[in-house]
């Protein structure tokens, strides 16, 4: 994939791209193919960014959105949501894939779902452990164009973006670095986001 989008003002959003969506309570289909494009995109926006020769190149913006629930989390069946536990604080469900981890800094991971009383599906709904919101940074960062990856396209992918595009940024999906739920629901998904106008690349 080649992202043409200046670099300048870009940023890379990834979603929930955690074990339990994964492989795990609520394993979503593609996953394994949203994994390896979300690399490919992350070598390609980070490429010759690696100064310190750590072997991590994060001087792009990479900011991590993480489902991070208490274990009586109010959209788990047991406490009559719609939803098994995932993304339960302290398990693995919860850890952002382990070839995606290392270019995730604590400062641009924003959790949501943290409070047992709310479900909540959108990026701009969690927190970073400043207490930042993920569009607060993006502004401080002077960023406009945010290319969204993650899981699932119908859920948190798509309100994420949504919520991008109403507070003034130019999201830009890549379909390429997406998992979903339901095929159908993912092609729906899609072609709302485009009517809305969302940019699925």
């Amino acid at each position: 994939m080649n992202v043409n989008i200046p670099k300048k003002d870009c940023a890379l959003v990834v979603v929930d791209m955690l074990y339990d969506f994964i492989d795990g309570s609520l394993a979503c289909q593609e996953t394994d193919q949203a994994v390896a494009g979300t690399l490919r995109v992350i070598e390609e926006l980070t490429a010759g960014t690696d100064p310190d020769n750590s072997g991590i190149r994060s001087i792009f913006p990479i900011l991590f959105i993480r489902d991070h629930h208490p274990a009586n989390h109010c959209s788990f069946v047991e406490q009559g949501g719609p939803w098994p536990p995932h993304c339960v604080q302290g398990t693995r469900g919860a850890e952002i894939h382990e070839r995606l981890a290392p270019y995730a800094a604590e400062d641009l991971c924003f959790c949501k779902g943290e409070d047992p009383e709310k479900e909540q599906y959108s990026g701009f709904e969690g927190k970073n452990p400043c207490g930042q919101s993920l569009g607060e940074v993006l502004e401080l960062m002077e960023i406009r164009n945010v290319l969204i990856c993650g899981i699932a396209t119908e859920y948190c992918v798509r309100n994420t973006a949504e919520d991008l595009l109403k507070a003034g940024f130019k999201p830009t999906v890549l379909t390429d670095c997406i998992a979903y739920v339901d095929a159908q629901g993912h092609r729906d998904a899609l072609e709302a986001m485009e009517k809305e106008g969302i940019h699925c690349l």
